[in-house]
């Protein structure tokens, strides 16, 4: 699983990071990025949640 945020959506809200800390994390901008090439099996379930969660749709599996 890879996944992507978009910055131009990103509105740094956090829940992203808060939820999936090994995935997400802020970037020099402060906005969220992701920090892993392919998403860590045991992590899936809390990306997908970052996913759903995000509140401008922000995050994308690719």
């Amino acid at each position: 699983m890879k996944v992507s945020v978009d910055q131009d959506l990103c509105i740094a809200c956090g829940t992203c990071i808060d939820l999936c800390p090994g995935v997400f994390d802020w970037d020099d901008e402060g906005l969220s990025h992701v920090i892993v090439e392919e998403v860590p099996e045991d992590a899936e379930d809390c990306t997908r949640e970052s996913i759903e969660s995000c509140p401008t749709d922000a995050i994308k599996e690719i």
